[in-house]
């Protein structure tokens, strides 16, 4: 299992229209249907409120099953930071019903007929899915909609959970931009649960008792609380079906979801972090304030993230790569379902200040802001989004784990429709978008600053025997 990390400026793929969008809506009795859009048709289960995507695609005779529970790090709170990761790795440990004693785990499930699996957690959500042979779906399907509700949490299954957990954490601890970039949010955010990073701190993933994770769990691991997806060579009335033979049984959640309003109060002035940790190379990130994934500027702001850093002609790789300063640039744009921040990163090269560095990152961003952007540059950066999102759609799979992120941002269908946005960005939006939140009372920037061990003494000689 795995935490997802950033998405960088790279957009996900999107489907263009299909027969299935002009077909007409499985008519399964107990749901209720939605909408279509993309080919991608949404219903709800009537019964509890689970919420369900189907997209057929029969180019293979497989499909993707996912169910994505809308709780991520978001979710959680002192003493509990990482409980929503620590309880992905427990959601493997069985069920009364299904366990490894019987042999019946999802585990030896899946690994039994090759299928590819995992399950991730983020800022917004956690998502459990596998890619498998169509004739095996109703078994997955009943192993997932039975630990929704049946897990076991014990403590003999925490401890060992923990220290694979916590060696995660450390291996994080050891990558700079990674270190970076959790100090970075935690002094951007004093008041919004992003402030805390989705692997929790390293006290509460040693300590958290288990009854903790029991209660998170009973609070957020409801079937309305949650989207199934199912991509693949289905056919939809079928499907719907099976899931509500499985799912159709689990009663809604006994009280609403907590919703979370806590909101991140204004900026009044830059802010600075610095990391000191063993390593080799410099970092510089700067990071600034930008809106939810669903705010109709994420699209500019991709294609400015892309101009910044994205290529040999981009602008930071110029001034700074090209001149031996930094070893690369980069820009993580953040998509989620709050306010989070597009943060540029620069690598430095031996030798390098950060100073300089970060003088240099701020003049280009600043000259970007008065002189904008060219319409080149935009064609440039809109044709290597687009071709991101064509690489990345390939099969169920990939289609399942990128729409995670847009049923986690809070609307699916801008799955649907994002390349379309991109191809609208004008010179005009990019330096707009710029002068809107590459502000510098609205930034924080973090140095990553290494510290190298200390040179062992010289030995001493050994005096040869008289």
């Amino acid at each position: 299992m795995k935490l997802r990390h950033f998405l960088s400026f790279s957009l996900l793929p999107v489907l263009g229209l299909s027969a299935a969008e002009t077909a007409a809506p499985a008519a399964v009795d107990g749901f209720h249907y939605v909408k279509t859009v993309g080919g991608i048709s949404e219903y709800t289960l009537e019964a509890n409120g689970l919420d369900v995507l189907v997209l057929p695609e029969h180019s293979a005779p497989v499909v993707t099953f996912m169910v994505t529970y809308h709780v991520g790090s978001r979710n959680e709170v002192t003493g509990t930071t990482g409980a929503t990761h620590l309880l992905e790795h427990l959601m493997f440990k069985g069920t009364p019903n299904f366990n490894r004693a019987k042999g019946n785990s999802v585990d030896q499930l899946l690994e039994r007929v090759g299928a590819v699996y995992n399950a991730t957690t983020w800022l917004d959500r956690t998502n459990y899915f596998a890619n498998l042979g169509r004739e095996h779906l109703e078994d997955y399907i009943a192993i997932e909609a039975d630990r929704m509700r049946n897990l076991w949490l014990r403590e003999s299954d925490r401890r060992p959970e923990m220290t694979v957990v916590r060696n995660e954490f450390e291996i994080g601890e050891n990558n700079p931009i990674q270190a970076l970039d959790k100090e970075i949010y935690a002094s951007a955010y004093v008041a919004q649960p992003y402030h805390h990073s989705t692997i929790g701190w390293r006290s509460d993933i040693e300590n958290v008792p288990i009854e903790k994770l029991r209660a998170f769990y009973d609070v957020f691991y409801w079937p309305d609380n949650a989207t199934v997806t199912i991509i693949g060579d289905v056919d939809p009335a079928a499907a719907l079906g099976l899931v509500k033979k499985y799912y159709g049984a689990i009663p809604k959640a006994p009280k609403p979801i907590p919703a979370i309003y806590t909101e991140e109060p204004a900026q009044s002035g830059p802010r600075r972090v610095t990391v000191k940790r063993a390593g080799q190379l410099g970092v510089v990130g700067i990071a600034y304030k930008i809106p939810s994934g669903r705010h109709s500027d994420t699209a500019a702001l991709n294609v400015l993230g892309a101009i910044l850093t994205s290529g040999k002609n981009s602008r930071l790789y110029r001034a700074l790569t090209d001149k031996n300063l930094t070893t690369g640039v980069s820009a993580d744009v953040g998509f989620f379902h709050d306010p989070s921040l597009a943060i540029i990163y620069a690598s430095l090269a031996p030798g390098a200040k950060h100073a300089d560095v970060e003088k240099i990152t701020i003049d280009e961003v600043e000259r970007l802001k008065s002189g904008g952007v060219t319409a080149a540059e935009v064609s440039s950066a809109v044709n290597q989004l687009l071709a991101s999102s064509a690489y990345a759609r390939d099969g169920a799979f990939a289609i399942a784990s990128n729409l995670n992120e847009y049923i986690a941002v809070g609307d699916w269908t801008l799955y649907v429709t994002i390349d379309d946005a991109i191809k609208k960005v004008t010179a005009e939006d990019v330096k707009r978008v710029a002068n809107t939140y590459l502000l510098e009372d609205q930034s924080t920037t973090g140095w990553f600053i290494p510290v190298l061990p200390p040179e062992a003494p010289a030995p001493v000689p050994v005096q040869p025997a008289k």
